[in-house]
């Protein structure tokens, strides 16, 4: 809503006057802007990383690519990434159109901006808007770095207790409390954020950093994804043998923090 206010102006006779008429205009929402002619769009893959959010966007989307990657050869898939990309060889690495970009949500933002305005991610004017923008940039900004943290300091000393500041249960613990109260990371439907999120929530729980089970938001919220038919036809294509070159569960973790 729009509130424009229009100022009147009068003179009388004993003392002047200001008078404020409010009025209100709608605003009509905003086009939906047009999808851009979408050139090929290659994606540089490792079996189990990062990679795998680009494939799963394409195929929610529901539009073309080509997945390079050499199956069962992590080594192999790195020497091609390398190759196009010798100054930041990561995965994910996308080729669109002669653009080599890094970087999961960057790539993400760029593909639905671009090709398919509109698509998985909420209305501008909505409060879901912000939130599915802010679990985007959580996923790698906040969530992943700490728990990836932990993990590495954790297999060289594992802790006793947790760190009374912010580390790898508080940051899931976050996520965990938003689920409690909306059932997907972009408020009432599923969006990019999402597929941003399942990454480092997988990582934390999967090589229990953190205790699975003192989080069952966050695991009624994975089920819902693994059931998705893009997700499944993801990995499919991008996980055709399974998860090769798993990094090791931590034997133990440091029991729960104050709540």
């Amino acid at each position: 809503m729009f509130r424009r206010l229009t100022v009147a102006l009068a003179s009388f006779a004993l003392a002047g006057c200001v008078s404020v008429r409010e009025e209100t205009t709608e605003i009509a929402a905003a086009p939906t802007a047009q999808a851009l002619a979408m050139p090929e769009i290659t994606i540089f893959h490792l079996e189990g990383r990062r990679s795998e959010r680009i494939v799963w966007l394409m195929e929610e989307l529901g539009l073309p690519y080509t997945l390079e990657f050499k199956r069962g050869d992590l080594a192999g898939s790195m020497a091609a990434i390398r190759a196009i990309n010798p100054g930041m060889p990561v995965a994910p690495t996308v080729k669109i159109g002669d653009q080599v970009l890094v970087e999961s949500g960057a790539i993400i933002e760029t593909i639905v901006n671009r090709y398919a305005p509109g698509k998985l991610t909420p209305p501008i004017a909505s409060a879901d808007y912000a939130d599915n923008l802010k679990w985007m940039h959580y996923a790698e900004g906040s969530l992943a770095s700490r728990v990836i943290a932990d993990y590495r300091v954790w297999q060289i000393r594992p802790p006793t207790a947790r760190s009374p500041l912010v580390d790898s249960e508080a940051v899931v613990q976050y996520a965990e409390d938003y689920l409690g109260k909306h059932p997907w990371f972009g408020g009432a439907e599923f969006s990019t954020s999402d597929i941003m999120m399942f990454f480092p929530l997988n990582f934390a729980t999967a090589l229990n950093i953190v205790d699975v089970n003192q989080f069952p938001n966050v695991a009624a919220w994975r089920k819902k994804i693994e059931a998705r038919p893009a997700y499944q036809r993801m990995l499919a294509k991008a996980r055709p043998d399974g998860m090769i070159g798993n990094l090791p569960a931590l034997p133990q973790h440091a029991p729960p923090g104050p709540r």
